[in-house]
């Protein structure tokens, strides 16, 4: 299968996170993907983690309460060369509209312009970036 052209930046939907036109930055610095969640915890009586993706930074994040049966936890090593652990969750992502299956970190990016990072690991074999461009599948999405 032929790659696609991503650019720089573009916007994708989490179907099941209820989260759409979310902007998303291709970082092909970072291997692991990640997202930005204003809240994590773990509802010890049903052991399922429990997300909050809200942030007035992002208006296309809906403040809907998301839970997780499965996870698992993920070391990260930032570009300052400190580790964290991180949740790590899976879902699925709608670009060029295509559904695939997405393995994310949950991590606090309010700060950041994108609350989205997609790495490496969901690049390689898919995509080709060109970094001259921007919301290539957003801008052709079946409306």
């Amino acid at each position: 299968m032929p790659k696609k052209i991503i650019g720089r930046v573009d916007k994708a939907d989490f179907p099941t996170l209820d989260l759409f036109d979310i902007d998303i930055k291709i970082d092909t610095g970072a291997y692991t993907s990640s997202i930005h969640c204003h809240k994590v915890l773990v509802d010890e009586d049903s052991d399922e983690l429990v997300c909050l993706f809200y942030d007035e930074g992002h208006p296309h994040y809906n403040g809907k309460e998301i839970r997780f049966k499965d996870y698992t936890f993920a070391k990260v090593k930032s570009s300052n060369g400190i580790v964290q652990k991180r949740y790590k969750v899976k879902t699925t992502m709608v670009i060029f509209n295509k559904k695939y299956s997405i393995s994310l970190t949950l991590s606090t990016r309010e700060d950041m312009r994108y609350p989205i990072l997609i790495g490496r690991k969901f690049l390689t074999n898919k995509f080709i970036v060109d970094v001259t461009q921007k919301n290539v599948s957003y801008n052709n999405k079946s409306k």
